[in-house]
């Protein structure tokens, strides 16, 4: 298995908000998250930096601080790279992984399959929001975990590589760009539709605290969970519920496949279709 991510300043992170040693710790995490997706594990990294004339020595060991502990954590190795001035900070990473018998694609899920996803969801946009003010609270208790989970996501490697090795996912993707948007992967690939059920979305306390008037719309279009969104037969019901207890994360399902004919809906408690829009992240919006 391989991926690539490339982190831009200015874009895609703002060292006004995080430290040099989370950004390393991200950098190699949005990466494991791919791996984890196809119930990879890790094995080799190369990382390519674009560094400002203004850094020094102490800034970019920082960085790499963050990127070794995480690496050290989940058994990769960094075995390659290059180094480059730039106007601004740039970084490329490249994650080599081993697969499972057989990996996890984005095309097996039918209609009728349950949809699941690990975690909670629209932490990372909430944080986000709140770094940019578009909601207050930032310096409140309840702002930690959603700044945490912006700034340092786990890539959930246990839980990819157990649902590959005891076949219980038909299809999975991470969730870096917005539930819906990412859900939309999965049925192009897979040729379905969805409903998700708003009531069962997983929420933190933090995200009931802060999020506001922004209901639920940062869980479904927020982005940067890096959770991992995948489809399973219904038969396969308690022995995902046996896999959360066992891991201790949370697992949630969520929705169900349908015919592709019906698009993509969101639904309320009374079960009647929710006006959405798909706002995931836009690689090439500024």
């Amino acid at each position: 298995l391989i991926t690539a991510d490339l982190l831009i300043e200015g874009i895609h992170f703002n060292l006004k908000w995080t430290s040099l040693d989370s950004l390393g710790h991200k950098s190699l995490a949005v990466n494991l998250s791919d791996i984890a997706a196809m119930g990879g594990q890790p094995a080799y990294a190369i990382l390519s930096l674009g560094i400002p004339a203004k850094f020094d020595g102490d800034k970019i060991a920082e960085f790499y601080r963050g990127f070794n502990r995480l690496a050290k954590r989940c058994g990769v190795a960094l075995v390659g790279g290059d180094t480059n001035v730039a106007e601004s900070l740039i970084i490329s990473v490249c994650l080599i992984g081993n697969p499972p018998a057989q990996p996890v694609r984005r095309s097996g899920a039918r209609v009728g399959d349950d949809i699941y996803v690990t975690g909670t969801l629209g932490d990372a946009a909430l944080g986000l929001a709140l770094l940019r003010k578009q909601l207050v609270g930032a310096k409140s208790a309840a702002a930690v975990r959603p700044l945490a989970r912006l700034h340092r996501p786990m890539p959930r490697l246990a839980i990819g590589a157990a649902l590959a090795r005891w076949k219980l996912s038909t299809a999975m993707i991470d969730i870096s760009d917005g539930l819906l948007q990412d859900l939309g992967h999965i049925c192009r690939a897979s040729d379905t539709g969805a409903i998700i059920w708003q009531q069962r979305l997983p929420l933190s306390r933090a995200y009931h605290a802060l999020a506001g008037e922004m209901a639920t719309s940062l869980a479904l279009n927020g982005g940067e969970d890096y959770e991992l969104l995948f489809c399973a037969r219904p038969h396969q019901r308690a022995r995902i519920e046996t896999l959360s207890a066992s891991r201790r994360v949370g697992i949630r399902r969520i929705g169900r496949c349908v015919m592709a004919a019906q698009g993509i809906t969101v639904r309320d408690a009374h079960d009647a279709p929710i006006a959405i829009d798909v706002r995931g992240h836009d690689h090439f919006k500024k």
